[in-house]
């Protein structure tokens, strides 16, 4: 097969023109910007362009298929030379479906914990050495890639984005999966820039659920305010609730409460232990017994970016975590708080997502750092500009998170230097972006944090 990639340097992307190379696929691609740790990955594996743009001249009749990215236009040259050939165009979600639907695929749809659950649920089958197909998006320990493919494995586990599926398809990705067990974990408005008011966003996880088969199973969180009220409406296949995992913390280490004993794991926070609960049902649903799902689980690390640690010393701990729309900061800054109770916790947040930056969206942080004890949040007018969004001030965002002692920046040197000011005597930070704060090596600085003293 030959397969051309257009905005192979994104990270779904780059992961998935990998995949395929690792499968025997000829693979090429395009894109006007390609940086690390992509271009890295595809210069290791024999596939980065060797230069830097569009060029139809690439795009020529014996290719098997395009794989089209968002970072693409509806008017890239190449997409037109595709169309203009007749040649098959996929999205990314389209790829990843033709290649599984021979499979049971397993999607991890929901506003929050995507990722976590569908890491668990991978974590637990490669421990229990049943094969599987995934699709996951963050970089997991052990993991060459965030993508598998092969013929072998009859099960796919798909972390179901719903954002728009490509430049030329409006559909969410979560819906072109069809998941045969579909799992939500919860729905907390986001993406108003394609998902304009909640209800329209809330529609979208019930067309989800109403794809699963009879044979299938639809898990969701029976915590969530929406989920059982949209569960009534779902007919014709099986459905699971799920809430939060029995624990119980001692000595800073939380314990899974189970009936084959205490397990002592290697994440914590009410979030994960209720992300838990939704992988081992999809875990049950395949056959896992759950004696072994409790055995497996209890060596699983964490996905990057939720809740990892960087850098520790006996009193201070330093983590980060990709938290940023409201749900996500509240539940990572309670986890937090309830594995360090005695602790002073630092927690900064930036704002870098599109709803995060657009003033009608902010209130939705009302009470969001309530829970930590410094709360410091920080912007850039850079990121507002290139998203073409109207200004916001730090005005708008103190009365956005309703917090009086709310600390404010624009600058991250500015930001870097307070968090650097702050006595790290029985302590926690907490860093939180699904960005970087502007070029901030948060390793580095969490190394620095650490070597504090009072």
């Amino acid at each position: 097969m030959k397969v051309h990639f257009i905005a192979i340097g994104g990270s779904a992307m780059h992961n998935l023109a990998i995949a395929l190379k690792m499968k025997g696929y000829e693979v090429t691609g395009s894109d006007d910007e390609i940086f690390e740790p992509a271009k890295g990955r595809l210069e290791r594996y024999g596939i980065l362009p060797d230069s830097i743009g569009w060029h139809p001249e690439r795009i020529t009749p014996d290719l098997d298929a395009i794989i089209l990215g968002m970072h693409a236009r509806v008017d890239n040259p190449e997409l037109v030379k595709a169309k203009e050939l007749g040649i098959k165009i996929y999205s990314y979600p389209e790829y990843l479906y033709e290649q599984s639907k021979d499979k049971i695929r397993i999607v991890v749809g929901g506003s929050h914990g995507k990722t976590t659950i569908t890491s668990m649920i991978i974590h637990v089958l490669q421990q229990c050495h049943i094969d599987c197909d995934y699709m996951v998006g963050a970089q997991l320990d052990g993991f060459e890639v965030m993508v598998k493919l092969s013929d072998e494995a009859k099960i796919m586990v798909i972390e179901g984005d719903e954002y728009l599926t490509s430049p030329i398809d409006r559909r969410p990705k979560f819906h072109v999966y069809q998941p045969t067990i579909g799992i939500v974990s919860g729905i907390a408005w986001d993406h108003i820039n394609v998902f304009p008011t909640f209800d329209i966003y809330v529609k979208q996880f019930e067309i989800f659920a109403n794809m699963i088969p009879a044979e299938g199973q639809f898990i969701y969180c029976e915590d969530d305010e929406e989920l059982p009220k949209l569960a009534e409406k779902i007919t014709g296949t099986n459905k699971q609730p799920y809430g939060v995992h029995p624990y119980h913390i001692k000595d800073g280490i939380t314990y899974l409460e189970t009936s084959y004993g205490d397990y002592p794991l290697k994440i914590f926070g009410k979030h994960n232990l209720t992300n838990l609960s939704a992988a081992r049902y999809a875990c049950k649903a395949v056959g896992v017994g759950e004696e072994d799902f409790y055995k497996a689980i209890a060596t699983f690390k964490g996905a990057s970016k939720r809740l990892e640690l960087v850098a520790r010393r006996e009193d201070c701990n330093v983590y980060k975590d990709f938290a940023h729309s409201p749900s996500k900061l509240k539940a990572t800054i309670a986890a937090v708080r309830e594995q360090f109770p005695n602790r002073h916790l630092v927690a900064c947040m930036e704002l870098h997502t599109f709803s995060s930056l657009t003033e009608a969206f902010l209130a939705q942080y009302h009470g969001a750092m309530n829970d930590a004890d410094t709360a410091i949040v920080y912007y850039s007018p850079e990121a507002i500009k290139h998203k073409k969004l109207p200004p916001i001030s730090p005005e708008m965002i103190f009365k956005a998170f309703g917090r009086d002692d709310l600390i404010i920046f624009n600058d991250s040197v500015l930001m870097k230097e307070k968090l650097m000011s702050i006595d790290t005597k029985n302590s926690v930070f907490l860093l939180m972006s699904s960005g970087d704060f502007n070029g901030i090596d948060i390793a580095e600085l969490g190394k620095k944090i650490i070597s504090l003293r009072a």
